[in-house]
């Protein structure tokens, strides 16, 4: 069987606080976006995985993908197992493309092996992969908390316009991007923020990482401005970068823009 892990952006990112155990508490919203990896399992006589698309660097049990099915696995009897991962959704940009395998995975485990977990189970084993991975296993617009993994399905639908993602040949680790972040609490949710006209977003809501990011990378902040200039509605880094994302009401020409970058119209 196969599955289509999609990737997401962050409407809004606040890092609010530092806890004791070294991770920061967030507040943004998830939204899910039409680039998609895709999951293959075969059943097999022993457990591999296979990656085709880009290069995925690293060894591969300790891919998401494998680390998914070796959890399931602890729980539940499986078969070994060959598993294709067919990489597209872009790497080191704020995208949540591993996060989205690992839960995707578990997501494909329970449909093909019929295990009947539910969508709590499913997440709280995602919850074990990383922060950000349990939004994928419903993977609908959702108001975030924790360090991520604090779930809240919101009622948000952008499908009326166009959008535009754009991942420049940059990538930015986590440990950068959180090594000069200010924590601070923001004057205004982004839950409420996302709730208002579009075009208050642009003055209201933001990514705090863009703060400590485009500093070092100017690159991105002249993409982002680059993007208004185009009739973006909003525009923002995602997540901890290095992808920049815009709202649109008809869909810009690119093809003179952003030449040295990887471009998509949603």
């Amino acid at each position: 069987m196969k599955i289509k892990p999609c990737a997401k952006i962050n409407l809004g990112l606040n890092v609010v606080s530092k806890r004791a155990d070294g991770y920061h508490d967030l507040e943004t919203v998830f939204y899910p976006v039409p680039i998609y990896d895709e999951i293959e399992i075969r059943e097999a006589t022993e457990t591999k995985l296979e990656i085709k698309g880009q290069p995925v660097e690293g060894d591969a049990e300790k891919n998401l993908v494998v680390r998914a099915y070796r959890m399931v696995a602890e729980r539940y009897t499986l078969p070994p197992v060959h598993i294709i991962l067919d990489k597209q959704i872009p790497m080191q940009a704020g995208m949540g493309g591993g996060s989205a395998d690992g839960a995707f995975t578990i997501r494909l485990l329970n449909e093909q092996f019929g295990l009947n977990m539910s969508i709590a189970e499913m997440e709280q084993m995602a919850a074990r992969l990383g922060a950000d991975c349990p939004f994928f296993i419903q993977a609908i617009p959702a108001y975030a908390e924790g360090i991520g993994e604090r779930l809240s399905p919101i009622p948000l639908d952008l499908s009326r316009y166009r959008m535009v993602v754009v991942k420049p040949p940059v990538a930015v680790s986590t440990r950068e991007a959180f090594g000069g972040i200010k924590v601070k609490r923001p004057t205004r949710n982004c839950r409420d923020i996302i709730m208002q006209p579009i075009d208050t977003w642009r003055e209201q809501l933001v990514n705090d990482f863009e703060d400590s990011i485009f500093p070092l990378y100017p690159q991105l902040a002249d993409i982002k401005r680059r993007l208004y200039e185009l009739g973006a509605r909003y525009a923002a880094m995602s997540g901890s970068g290095s992808a920049l994302f815009a709202f649109f009401d008809e869909a810009p020409s690119l093809e003179k823009e952003f030449r040295d970058c990887k471009t998509w119209i949603l």
